[in-house]
């Protein structure tokens, strides 16, 4: 008696007609034993985070009650291993727990319907973190041409979702590693995206993280950073005479000295002062008193 096994919502739902894997492939057959040694990880596994501590509990789990779902596999290029399709964590976890033998369904697939699959499945379970995602889709992009459309229908998602995902793949390369760890979040990061300047986006993100940011917190900072820029901008571009003025009037008092421009004849002076004995040695210099 066979026994057919399914991946979480039934991927046969999610891939079109055309698509390389047909649901015969996915729902297949009865599961056979073999031995955990002749099963090799998919090198195009779009996850590659595997949290030690679920891994561990997952472990136990499989101690006492055994593999449940069997692991989905395809035959490897030396025609008598497998590569692992669905189920490396279950591996993993067979593994540490000292397994001999592991339950798996034979697939037959291409190298596109191999990693179509994997980032399926793992989608469907939620396993992915956003980077593994967006790197996944770019896989599919640039191996096997497919179009973010063809993406969106295969993982059953909207072509916007996709294409908000791949955006990701932007920013700087140490805010993508925050956000593949979870320092961040994916709506920092689509944040993130309003800065085009790499050494920016990571300036400001480790912001984000050291003032616990919220998304929209974050939105909100960067939005007023451009007009906080401007402005500074604007007060750098000061009449070159009073760049020189500030200098000389600032070296003469001992203290920071700034020309505030109003207009091209109106502005005022603002001469700093640290302490109250501070303020009485400039009030002497300015009356001639040193």
């Amino acid at each position: 008696m066979s026994k057919k096994f399914g991946l979480g919502k039934g991927l046969n739902s999610l891939l079109p007609s055309e698509s390389p894997v047909s649901p015969s492939q996915v729902e297949a057959p009865a599961a056979d034993k073999i031995s955990i040694n002749r099963l090799k990880p998919n090198k195009e596994q779009p996850r590659k985070h595997f949290d030690d501590d679920r891994l561990m509990e997952l472990a136990e789990s499989i101690r006492l009650h055994g593999i449940i779902q069997p692991i989905l596999v395809t035959k490897a290029e030396n025609g008598t291993d497998y590569v692992i399709v669905a189920g490396e964590r279950r591996w993993r976890a067979a593994k540490k727990a000292g397994l001999k033998e592991v339950p798996v369904v034979p697939m037959d697939l291409s190298d596109q319907g191999l990693m179509e699959v994997s980032l399926i499945e793992n989608i469907q379970r939620q396993d992915l973190n956003p980077v593994e995602e967006a790197t996944a889709f770019q896989k599919l992009i640039e191996s096997f041409q497919l179009t973010q459309e063809e993406i969106a229908q295969r993982v059953g998602k909207s072509r916007s979702a996709v294409a908000n995902t791949l955006r990701l793949l932007q920013l700087d390369a140490r805010v993508l590693d925050y956000l593949a760890q979870g320092v961040i979040s994916e709506g920092h990061g689509r944040a993130l995206l309003g800065l085009s300047d790499g050494e920016l986006q990571y300036k400001i993100c480790q912001k984000i993280i050291d003032e616990g940011f919220s998304v929209r917190e974050a939105e909100s900072y960067i939005r007023n950073y451009d007009k906080m820029q401007e402005l500074r901008s604007k007060e750098r571009k000061k009449d070159v005479f009073l760049e020189d003025l500030e200098k000389r009037i600032g070296g003469f008092l001992g203290t920071k000295v700034t020309f505030r421009q109003k207009n091209k004849n109106r502005g005022k002076i603002e001469i700093e002062y640290y302490n109250q004995d501070d303020l009485n040695r400039i009030l002497d210099i300015l009356q001639g008193e040193e």
